[in-house]
């Protein structure tokens, strides 16, 4: 189905605002079924990137800082999303050997081991894009950089 379809809008401004109108769209739209996935285990978006972000680190510890620079959704508290992984008995915290203001994050076997069962139910929510080709996977992948990469008109 076409963006004016699935938001009832017959015409854009223009073809950039269309763009960017389906970019949103569609991101909610990939949100809200991850969403689906992930909560018969109780675990936000969020809190599934930083465990991600954690069993790619593993089996060395990272930082909050270091989750922070690496999270999808940079607008996220962090710490508090380490808090609720620590109730859940998903991750540890350690003090940091070389910094003591520091906190070291490390996945529990149990974080490891949820991320493993997602990772199939992952694979199939990622068919989803299967109705792409994978050349045009990248090629929306690198459209998708290139638009990041432009200034912002005021910058211009």
């Amino acid at each position: 189905m076409s963006i004016e379809k699935d938001i009832k809008q017959a015409s854009f401004k223009s073809a950039h605002s269309k763009a960017m109108i389906n970019v949103v769209y569609t991101n909610n739209w990939l949100a809200t079924l991850q969403m689906e996935v992930l909560k018969p285990y109780d675990l936000t978006l969020q809190q599934y990137n930083v465990l991600r972000i954690l069993r790619g680190h593993h089996p060395e510890p990272i930082t909050v800082i270091g989750i922070i620079e690496r999270m999808l959704d940079k607008m996220s508290n962090a710490s508090r999303l380490v808090d609720k992984l620590l109730l859940k008995e998903m991750v540890v915290r350690r003090e940091c050997p070389n910094d003591r203001r520091a906190v070291d994050i490390l996945i529990t076997q149990k974080g490891l081991d949820l991320l493993a069962e997602l990772d199939v139910l992952q694979k199939q929510w990622e068919q989803q894009l299967y109705g792409l080709t994978e050349s045009e996977a990248l090629q929306l992948s690198d459209l998708l950089d290139k638009l990041r990469q432009s200034p912002p008109e005021s910058e211009q």
